[in-house]
């Protein structure tokens, strides 16, 4: 098959990294896939098996997502909403997919809606129809009117014909955060977690008895590594070590450094997850892949959720987890060094907990429920 993953990431990096872990999984099913990223590049991602096709960049103006910004960090104009929309275009037409799947979108990205419309309407368009699934994650962020809901559903009834939800509903179902109805219930296909392999242990004990602190690959998370860093000086017992994130991680280092506190700061590293196993314990905040890097790892954690501008996904998420063993939630808000010591003391007291108990295999069920619906329509 032909696979058309479209991603536009805005902020952080989690959902184009999402996005590859389906397009690697369908690449190793023996198809060839194309990803269309609309966000800034992340040359950190893994792309193997995979066509990355760069689209005119966007990010949102810090949590501001009506505000799309380019790469020079003007506001974006029609002429330039234009252009994109027309490679994007150009590209499905070229490749003439057999599976589209568009991550996120219906259920957001409601500022590109136009340039997601044109796609569906096209691909509608297309000699053979492609079998078009929309990708989403465990929790979204709640409709803040009813009329959102509407028109997102009206959308997948129009031209969607499933929607992949990447999480285990024994843990956590879409109405935890997303009003469903009957109609909606039936486009519903729950795939598992979409995760990658859990890492092997780092070769050279890399992290052994440290306590990791990390902020996704964005570029937020400064008012939580500042708290860090003078956490640091109350904890000489376990090195912290901050893996900031972000297109200018080296210059918010340097805004970050402080000579009187004993943490190591440096840049995010592609073998985090690898030194996870041996770490004392993680600091982060409570997005999709690293709350499933730390349920495969079963490193005591402390989350510490993204807030900023009414957002309420990483929330939601981190308490379903805080029932958990091993898992400490201390909201942003109240975040001071001598909570965050107390939180990270109290999550490496409890009981180790059981890694084996989730489904991480939503990439592969992925790939098999669009082999499978394929295969219905022939």
């Amino acid at each position: 098959m032909k696979v058309l993953i479209v991603v536009t990431h805005l902020l952080g990096t989690g959902h184009l990294s999402r996005g590859l872990t389906l397009g690697r999984a369908f690449a190793q099913a023996g198809h060839q896939v194309t990803l269309a990223s609309g966000g800034f590049p992340a040359p950190q991602l893994n792309t193997d098996g995979v066509e990355l096709v760069q689209l005119p960049p966007l990010r949102s103006d810090g949590v501001d997502f009506s505000r799309l910004l380019t790469a020079e960090g003007t506001v974006a104009d029609q002429d330039y909403l234009t252009h994109r929309q027309s490679a994007l275009l150009g590209l499905l037409d070229q490749i003439q997919p057999d599976v589209l799947l568009t991550e996120l979108f219906p259920f957001g990205r409601r500022s590109l809606r136009a340039e997601f419309r044109a796609l569906l309407e096209a691909a509608h368009a297309l000699p053979k129809r492609p079998l078009i699934l929309s990708s989403i994650r465990d929790i979204l962020a709640p409709p803040s009117k009813p009329k959102k809901a509407e028109q997102a559903e009206a959308l997948i009834s129009q031209f969607y014909d499933g929607v992949l939800v990447h999480s285990d509903p024994a843990t956590t179902t879409l109405d935890a955060s997303w009003p469903v109805t009957p109609a909606l219930a039936e486009k519903l296909i729950y795939t598992g977690y979409v995760a990658p392999p859990a890492a092997i242990p780092h070769p050279d004990n890399l992290g052994a008895g440290e306590i990791l602190v990390s902020a996704g690959g964005g570029d937020v998370g400064d008012a939580l590594f500042a708290c860090a860093i003078e956490a640091a000086k109350q904890m000489p017992d376990h090195r912290v070590r901050l893996l900031v994130g972000g297109r200018d991680a080296q210059a918010r280092i340097a805004r970050l450094a402080d000579p009187s506190s004993p943490a190591v700061l440096e840049p995010a590293r592609p073998d985090f997850r690898q030194m996870l196993p041996h770490a004392a314990a993680s600091v982060s905040m409570c997005g999709y892949n690293t709350a499933l890097d730390l349920l495969q790892a079963g490193t005591p954690s402390v989350f510490v959720p993204f807030d900023a501008g009414n957002e309420v996904e990483q929330g939601l998420r981190a308490r379903s987890l805080a029932e958990l063993p091993g898992f400490v939630v201390s909201p942003a808000a109240a975040l001071t060094p001598d909570r965050l010591c107390e939180a990270i003391t109290s999550a490496m007291r409890q009981p180790q907990r059981d890694v084996h108990n989730f489904r991480f295999d939503g990439a592969t069920q992925s790939v098999e429920i669009a082999e499978k619906r394929m295969k219905d329509r022939q």
